[in-house]
């Protein structure tokens, strides 16, 4: 029998003028494990949270949550999930022991069963001194943890997270994950969660799927696809600005170097021996009369996965989403 708790195949969904934002995007979440979701900014990762939570339904594709059908039963999935979604749901102007208060009540909770509830998502999510404040006095991380606490009231099979460090400060985001990896040590729970930040897929995801452009791209678990980039990760930075055919040509005979790209200054390769192809690619470069600012060697990143599935970094793919974004707008 499988643990999939979530089950999503072939997910297509189109918006007005054309817009194409899931392309036949599948997905499968295990019981008590962390999953996330990859991708730059209009990958469609909300639009498949989205669907997976009832929130909309796709032009095609199936849906199963909890042993569910979600598009033909979704009051029934609605029972079994908590959603964090990128905008705060807490009542500014409510307490946050009153905003936990109202969520249970609409779960049903009652009485004893709702304090006693309720008083166990302050304890854990260190609101306890908080609890009888107003929310909008509360700092982003408080805020964050409060919608967490908000999601995880009626102890739901399937948790949702849609980007949901999003804006924070470096404390705060450190905070939040250190919660999301207790969370995952809960084997009745399940934790989806979208981002675009490598690091937090990295040291979250038990696996993960990157998507882009509707799809997904690859799939694995952070260390496996970081393994099968063979060798190490050289990153060169030019002084000034650069033609990519002239920055090819000037390592094309560099041995051992392959997958070369350009970012604006930042020339990528890979390597079998990243330090042993350093001073040839160095060499060629000087010929060439381009010069170098810095170099690094290091061991493959899910940026590097990202580059080699896609084409381009996980920058180039932000600042595109960004252009097509304004396009539309």
């Amino acid at each position: 029998m499988s643990d999939d708790v979530v089950t999503a195949h072939q997910l297509v969904k189109t918006y007005p003028k054309g817009i194409r934002a899931l392309d036949g995007l599948s997905v499968d979440v295990r019981q008590g494990e962390v999953f996330a979701l990859l991708g730059p900014n209009g990958a469609g990762k909300s639009t498949t949270i989205k669907i997976l939570t009832t929130l909309a339904r796709p032009d095609s594709g199936t849906v199963t949550v909890a042993g569910h059908d979600a598009l033909r039963r979704p009051e029934r999935v609605r029972r079994l999930i908590g959603v964090v979604s990128q905008r705060s749901g807490a009542d500014p102007v409510a307490t946050g022991r009153e905003n936990l208060v109202l969520q249970g009540r609409l779960y049903g909770l009652r009485g004893t069963d709702l304090r006693r509830r309720v008083g166990e998502l302050l304890d854990r999510f260190d609101l306890g001194g908080a609890a009888d404040r107003a929310v909008s006095t509360y700092s982003g991380g408080m805020r964050r943890r409060l919608d967490v606490a908000l999601g995880l009231v009626n102890r739901p099979r399937v948790l949702f997270l849609d980007e949901p460090t999003t804006g924070l400060d470096p404390q705060a985001r450190s905070a939040m994950w250190a919660e999301i990896a207790r969370l995952s040590a809960d084997e009745e729970l399940a934790v989806l969660l979208t981002t675009h930040y490598l690091e937090e897929a990295d040291r979250l995801a038990a696996r993960l799927s990157i998507v882009d452009s509707g799809r997904v791209v690859v799939r694995g678990t952070p260390e496996t696809l970081k393994a099968e980039l063979r060798g190490d990760a050289v990153h060169i930075e030019l002084r000034d600005h650069t033609a990519e055919p002239v920055a090819r040509a000037a390592i094309a005979r560099v041995p051992g170097l392959r997958d070369v790209t350009l970012d604006g200054r930042r020339l990528s390769a890979r390597a079998d021996d990243g330090a042993a192809a350093v001073p040839d690619a160095l060499a060629g470069l000087d010929r060439a009369g381009l010069a170098v600012a810095t170099v690094t060697v290091a061991r493959p990143s899910l940026d590097d996965v990202y580059l080699r599935h896609t084409g381009r970094t996980f920058a180039q793919a932000e600042v595109g989403a960004g252009a097509e974004a304004e396009a539309r707008a």
